[in-house]
């Protein structure tokens, strides 16, 4: 019986610390590229939060889209147990993406232009990934790539996200399957532009959730949906507060007009028909 120390010291199986190159841990994490993708760009202490924190916001965007991106085909092939994991697993990343704005909410005007201009003229509405979840809230705009055409690889995701279906597409295509009368200027309306609310569609919604026990699939669906929808508003609106914290009403570092803009982004609601509805219920 072996008589060694654990990794903790107390007595037990050692566990395996020698490996011919680097650790599986490494192999499969990549710990060593996240931790080094740190350049900071000036002297203030406070740049490294900003910074991490913000490149944590990009992996939950990545995995945010990978979740969506799982619901839309599942709805697309008529496999709606499979949508409502993808979406319950993508609430648990809203709010960890949500959380993300915690180490910056309380930034005031002097932190945040103590490195503010190491940012130069980035800004987070730069985002390819962020981009690619707004799509696919139905949020479309051609003109949101044109920041992106000296990235190609970038620029063609993004093309090919412009204009696929957006999670709620596939979402409205699977009631007309259904039989709900969703109408065709809806069902097949021109995937590149954004979404706009549709009284037909609120009055399928409204069906739905007057009469819940006739189709309690799409019934949880929606408020699955709701339960998403709810969540990108509040991240908009704490980035919203966190900007108006750090920097008041001057411009945004991309040239947008900061808190106005996002102002007018906060009060945009996402999946509009399933809040619209409640009202005629």
């Amino acid at each position: 019986m072996s008589n060694t120390l654990d990794a903790s010291g107390v007595g037990g199986e050692t566990p395996n610390l020698d490996f011919d190159g680097t650790t599986p841990y490494e192999d499969y994490v990549q710990a060593d590229v996240l931790t080094h993708l740190q350049h900071l760009r000036s002297d203030d202490p406070g740049e490294m939060v900003f910074l991490v924190t913000t490149q944590v916001m990009e992996l939950w965007f990545t995995v945010i889209v990978h979740e969506w991106e799982t619901a839309a085909k599942a709805l697309r092939e008529d496999r709606i147990p499979v949508a409502m994991d993808a979406l319950k697993r993508s609430l648990r990343e809203l709010e960890a993406l949500n959380a993300s704005w915690r180490p910056l909410a309380q930034l005031t005007p002097a932190q945040f232009n103590a490195y503010r201009g190491a940012l130069g003229e980035g800004s987070g509405f730069q985002s390819a990934m962020y981009r690619r979840m707004e799509f696919l809230l139905g949020e479309k705009s051609s003109s949101m790539l044109v920041p992106h055409r000296g990235a190609p690889r970038v620029h063609a995701e993004l093309e090919k996200a412009l204009h696929e279906p957006s999670l709620y597409d596939e979402v409205l295509r699977l009631l007309g399957r259904r039989g709900l009368p969703v109408p065709e200027s809806v069902l097949h309306r021109d995937l590149s532009v954004r979404y706009e609310a549709s009284p037909e569609v609120e009055a399928v919604w409204t069906g739905l959730y007057a009469a819940p026990d006739e189709n309690p699939d799409l019934h949880r669906l929606g408020e699955v949906l709701t339960d998403v929808a709810e969540l990108v508003w509040r991240w908009r609106n704490d980035h919203l507060v966190a900007t108006r914290r750090a920097m008041g009403a001057k411009t945004g570092t991309g040239g947008s007009a900061g808190v106005t803009w996002l102002e007018k982004r906060a009060t945009k609601n996402v999946f509009p028909e399933l809040w619209t509805a409640r009202s005629h219920v």
